[in-house]
């Protein structure tokens, strides 16, 4: 059914978008100013600790700036619980009182039509699960138990079995009345003007029912039973219900689990059905997969709708690495702040149901936690050929380098990854130049990271593998870099160093630590170090492990200037002697002061870019009201600028050190 727009907008009118938001989420009291019109929560489409997702009354619009969703009223019915657009209107125009338009007849047809083709799938699926527990169903039980799945779960995903039968399925729904035409216009038969009778498209094979975001079965997946038979895997043909490209296996459950209390962090795209059920068994109920063909855009921005970093998990092998760089060359275009993947590769000739089949999630889990992000792969994947002996190659892998990233449309991404293209050749090059002339290496040693690269064409490791200045720089240990000649703001030093020297808050509050941004460019860049070096330790995480990476990746000297610029303002709990309990206090005030002065930033943008609007538009009274507002926001700003001594009292909180902790006890 289609709706004129001014029927929609007197729904938006009346409704306001917190009021259907609010029903589904718990508002954040001291980011929301309920009397302005103007909330905050944490998002209900992906996992996190901490609100990033804004709704505004006058705008009847919400945005997270964790995944990047947006959209009004109908746009969260629709992505957050499934409903086709239409019933969105329908929920919508019965909270507003507004009545519903008189429906098109033909549109009415078409939706009835697609209920009823749904009823018919519910049908078939029915008729597959009593099949597999028949006796008919022997052979396929028996293949589901050897793959090592319990009834329970057998019952979960509703499997079944379609018999070796050219109409056992059409005869079953003829005998219910259904008509041809819609067993026709489910996919389930094989017909067409050259076949003289249609006859099932599934025969002798396990049925994987593949759901919508409604929960609704809209198309199977069949695993054959005969070794010899032309496709392993069969999918249902596009139909009015299914279109392949636009669906991921386990997409509603996957989605649920994220948003659970128990949140699963992030989703995983694995390659198959079977990965995902046994997954699934084990534990991990994150997991989706495409539907046996490579990743497409839009099953792509399915993952990112439920979280801002999903994990391809691919084969170690040969076809999976290619698999991974087809997935990696598709979602460089589309990069965005808060929207990017993660890449984790299987030991070779393993699958994710090898993994968890004897020994449970565990050792699935560590090769999630040693997932690569996309900068790495791609360095990894250029990098592979092992031989730039000469000027003219190194000045190839340079060029093919630049080309690829600018690719990326988002021009705040593509810069940062030109930049890390720089950092990483620049790293490269001068490590194979000292290889080769080892006269002219620094007196001394390399203290900064002769650990992390070697001869000519060995990539250098990890996210900031260029260390964090000019080049010069580094070899006399200034702690002057590139673009950064002023120390970092006081807070966001303390909340650094407190980190780097207290890790066990790494393991409480990851998530919320991943995503703090830093206005200091180097302090970002060994941010992001730090980040991908504690997801990398996983058990082995300590305060001595994070210096020494941070120290091999070139950051030394800037640690030893964050803890030199601490001591000097005396903020004790940032400090490695700082007893645990202190140096929590400290860190969530220095991250609530963080968090606010951010925020300031994009409460100050966002009016300046209304100001102009009115200012074009000639709504003197509104252009007078903003600048009113922009005037506070800008005082607050000040106030919060001069106001370090919020956090100079930190180290003052008890006056303990470790020592002195233990101590007292």
């Amino acid at each position: 059914m289609r709706f004129s727009n001014a029927f929609l907008d007197e729904i938006r009118d009346r409704v306001p978008i917190s009021d259907v938001i609010g029903r589904r989420v718990t508002w954040d009291r001291k980011k929301t100013n309920a009397s302005r019109g103007d909330y905050w929560a944490c998002c209900p489409f992906h996992g996190e600790k901490s609100p990033s997702f804004h709704c505004e009354d006058r705008k009847g619009r919400y945005h997270c700036f964790g995944c990047g969703v947006s959209g009004d009223h109908f746009r969260f019915l629709t992505d957050l619980e499934g409903l086709s657009f239409p019933e969105a209107v329908q929920q919508m125009a019965d909270l507003a009182g507004v009545a519903m338009p008189q429906p098109d007849p033909q549109a009415e047809k078409r939706e009835k039509e697609r209920t009823s083709l749904l009823d018919v799938m519910e049908l078939a699926t029915r008729f597959f699960q009593d099949q597999l527990q028949a006796a008919i169903g022997a052979k396929a039980r028996a293949y589901l138990r050897e793959r090592g799945l319990t009834g329970r779960t057998i019952e979960t995903f509703r499997l079944g079995y379609a018999p070796d039968s050219r109409n056992a399925l059409k005869e079953f729904l003829a005998g219910k009345g259904i008509p041809k035409e819609q067993i026709e216009a489910c996919g389930l038969v094989v017909h067409g003007p050259d076949i003289p009778v249609s006859y099932d498209r599934f025969r002798d094979r396990i049925m994987f029912p593949i759901l919508s975001a409604r929960e609704r079965v809209i198309a199977f997946g069949g695993r054959a039973m005969a070794p010899d038979a032309p496709a392993k895997y069969l999918n249902s043909n596009e139909t009015e219900l299914f279109h392949k490209g636009n669906v991921l296996f386990n997409f509603t459950r996957a989605r649920k689990a994220l948003q659970g209390a128990d949140g699963a962090g992030t989703v995983i795209a694995v390659e198959g059905y079977m990965d995902v059920i046994a997954l699934h068994q084990a534990g991990v109920q994150n997991a989706v997969a495409p539907l046996g063909t490579a990743l497409t855009e839009n099953q792509l921005d399915l993952l990112w709708r439920m979280t801002s970093q999903p994990v391809l998990c691919f084969d170690g092998d040969g076809a999976g690495i290619r698999a991974a760089n087809r997935a990696l060359d598709l979602a460089l275009p589309h990069l965005k702040p808060g929207r990017s993947v993660a890449f984790a590769l299987l030991p070779d000739g393993k699958d994710p149901d090898d993994l968890v089949k004897h020994d449970g999630r565990a050792p699935f889990d560590r090769v999630i936690e040693q997932a690569k992000p996309l900068a790495e792969m791609l360095w990894s994947r250029e990098t592979a050929a092992n031989n730039f002996d000469t000027p003219e190659k190194r000045a190839e892998l340079e060029a093919r380098l630049k080309q690829i990233v600018s690719v990326i449309a988002d021009e705040n991404v593509r810069r940062h990854y030109q930049q890390d293209v720089r950092d990483r050749l620049n790293a490269f090059f001068q490590g194979a130049s000292q290889a080769r002339n080892p006269g002219r290496g620094r007196q001394g040693g390399d203290r900064q990271g002769n650990g992390r690269r070697g001869g000519p064409g060995q990539p250098a490791l990890g996210p900031a593998a260029a260390g964090t200045g000019l080049i010069s720089d580094r070899l006399t240990g200034s702690v002057m870099v590139r673009g950064d000649t002023e120390q970092p703001k006081l807070r966001e030093a303390v909340l650094a160093l407190t980190v780097i020297n207290h890790p066990q808050l790494l393991r409480e509050d990851y998530d919320e630590i991943a995503h703090i941004d830093f206005s200091h460019r180097e302090l970002q860049r060994l941010w992001s170090s730090l980040i991908g070096e504690a997801a990398n330790a996983g058990r082995f995480l300590s305060r001595e492990y994070i210096h020494e990476r941070l120290e091999a990746q070139g950051f030394g000297a800037l640690v030893k200037s964050l803890d030199q610029q601490i001591r000097n303002a005396r903020l004790w709990t940032a400090t490695v002697e700082a007893a645990p309990e202190d140096a929590r206090e400290g860190y969530n005030q220095a991250l609530a002061f963080h968090k606010r002065t951010r925020a300031l930033r994009w409460q100050k943008i966002e009016l300046e870019r209304e100001i102009a609007e009115a200012t074009e538009a000639e709504d003197a009274e509104r252009v007078d009201r903003l600048m009113r507002t922009l005037q506070e926001v800008h005082l607050e700003g000040l106030r919060l600028e001069n106001q370090d001594a919020i956090i100079d009292g930190f180290g003052i909180l008890s006056g303990r050190v470790k020592g002195a902790a233990t101590s007292a006890h």
